[in-house]
């Protein structure tokens, strides 16, 4: 056999291997080929299949193709740590302005005046006018329902209590009006009843209904806008993403998903996101605090592809140089990351780093000192094509990367659980590629889901009201009715009642074994809300919380 088809042997089993030059091939075991007794017909053994297939099979190794064999200046195999990396030379960081929020330093900004930085008075005057516009014309075609003119201030009330719903889930939108005691829920009804927010909701509009008739009529040609629904808001948001801050050396390109139940045809299926269908957004973000500098949706395939695939036009698209400047680090997962991208990114002087698949176009086909199933958690090999590197390391799984900023290792280690020879688990010390170090801090930032509000600060339901304070015909609402968290009301310990499930506090009291999916969001227990027991009503009523 072959010695470039044996994987991570080492020098005992390299003794075992046929020195001759003649081709050796691999029979089957021997009792599946009995030898042939003086009576029987000797019959011609069929030719076995070699091991490669589609390649040439020969004593001296298996050839390899000459874009292979460049790699690395005509070395053939993977290096290991004993080997030395070249420290690569990196452009310096040159950002067009400061890194941070572009805001004047020195005043001090209500959460109101932030949310206004990109619902701007001009986009929301327009939403005004195309709602109340697109409400005449339904009135008109025959459709039944009570309206009053929209007016600025009430659109800021219905957004804070599209805010509040976001943030304090119920399973029905009308359990927020409700008057059932396990909701009381008094915010919701300060604001507007359900029946006008249920009416701006059917008829809110964010371009001109008119201008959408004209742009429908064009549907099927190029001249088609799937987008032209939300334009008004869309490109006002973009621009103000760019223009209130500028990110940190350190970006990331990720994938969100816009939940709908619309029936359009650039809505996307994602398995691994929480949010399986809906709207497809490619994001780049901040990878430090995660705030979304550019995004766009995606529409299906475009007549302006470059054919270099849709994860190279859209980090190409995402990336706009001329207004953030040179020597950014940019971290992505394997979807993006291909050696021609991180190429033209480096002819640009932006470095790339991220997983990328061992059957993409450029990466390195050889075999020899490769990775195998016997080696330890830790182990490294690398292998650099000019300024590109490769990096293979093991940890509870193999990990590849490609990139053009780091050293193939440098020394740095992360503590992980092995097991030592007596077969014990113990923290131990194992060495780490400085690229998957990096990758992990920076490449996986969480990514939160993406709202109309993507770059506001992790919300709390104080900032609703003050959207809502310059509403003429609601009362201010109290400070105790805002926050979820002062309020004592039920909720799933996950998404629905099969999501999770907790021993009931009062059950367990009794000494019953009740589980429960349902908490106290204020007292934040375990409470059943089983009729014959209503452990959440007595938790209340019998002063236990």
């Amino acid at each position: 056999c072959n010695n470039s088809n044996h994987k991570g042997l080492d020098s005992s089993d390299e003794e075992l291997l046929p020195s001759t030059s003649k081709e050796v091939v691999c029979l089957p075991p021997t009792s599946k080929t009995p030898t042939p007794s003086a009576g029987d017909t000797v019959r011609p053994q069929p030719t076995p299949r070699k091991q490669n297939r589609g390649r040439p099979h020969s004593g001296q190794g298996t050839k390899r193709s000459a874009s292979a064999m460049s790699v690395n200046d005509g070395t053939e195999s993977w290096n290991d740590c004993s080997v030395e990396d070249e420290v690569p030379a990196l452009p310096n960081f040159l950002p067009k302005r400061n890194p941070g929020a572009q805001l004047v330093m020195d005043r001090i900004y209500s959460p109101l005046q932030l949310f206004q930085l990109f619902f701007t008075g001009s986009v929301v005057d327009t939403i005004v006018k195309n709602t109340n516009t697109f409400a005449r014309m339904r009135s008109e075609a025959g459709k039944h329902f009570l309206w009053l003119p929209l007016k600025a201030e009430e659109l800021h009330s219905y957004i804070a209590l599209v805010i509040y719903i976001g943030l304090l889930s119920a399973k029905n939108i009308i359990d927020y009006w409700s008057g059932k005691e396990i909701y009381r829920l008094p915010f919701p009804k300060s604001i507007m009843s359900r029946s006008r927010f249920q009416a701006i909701s059917w008829n809110l509009h964010l371009c001109d209904p008119e201008d959408d008739r004209e742009n429908s009529r064009k549907k099927g040609t190029q001249a088609y806008d799937r987008l032209f629904k939300i334009k008004p808001l869309y490109n006002d948001i973009i621009s103000a993403c760019k223009t209130y801050f500028h990110p940190d050396r350190q970006l990331a390109v990720d994938e969100r998903m816009v939940a709908t139940r619309a029936r359009i045809g650039i809505k996307q299926y994602m398995k691994d996101k929480p949010t399986n269908w809906g709207y497809k957004l490619y994001v780049l973000a901040d990878s430090a605090c995660g705030f979304t500098w550019n995004f766009f949706v995606y529409e299906g395939k475009s007549s302006l592809a470059t054919g270099k695939g849709l994860s190279y036009d859209s980090v190409m698209q995402l990336l706009d140089l001329s207004l953030l400047g040179k020597g950014y680090q940019l971290f992505m997962d394997n979807f993006y990351t291909s050696p021609c991208l991180f190429m033209d990114l480096l002819a640009k002087k932006t470095l790339a780093c991220g997983t990328i698949r061992t059957n993409r176009r450029g990466f390195p086909r050889m075999k020899a000192n490769d990775l195998s199933c016997r080696d330890l958690r830790g182990t490294i090999r690398w292998l650099r094509d000019g300024k590109l590197l490769f990096v293979k390391w093991i940890d509870t799984r193999e990990i590849t990367v490609c990139l053009t900023m780091h050293m193939a290792h440098d020394g740095d280690a992360v503590l992980r659980r092995v097991k030592n020879p007596e077969r014990e688990w113990e923290r131990r010390r194992i060495p780490i590629p400085a690229a998957v170090k990096d990758y992990y801090i920076y490449g996986r930032y969480f990514f939160f889901s993406f709202s109309s509000l993507q770059n506001a600060p992790e919300p709390s339901t104080s900032h609703a009201p003050e959207l809502s304070a310059s509403t003429s015909h609601a009362p201010e609402p109290s400070t105790s009715a805002i926050s979820a968290g002062d309020t004592c009301c039920p909720e799933y310990f996950g998404s629905d009642a099969a999501s999770g499930r907790r021993v009931c506090a009062l059950c367990k009291l009794s000494g019953l074994n009740v589980k429960t999916p349902m908490y106290c969001t204020k007292c934040n227990v375990p409470l059943c809300l089983v009729p014959s027991r209503n452990c959440f009503r007595k938790w209340h009523t019998d002063g236990q919380s």
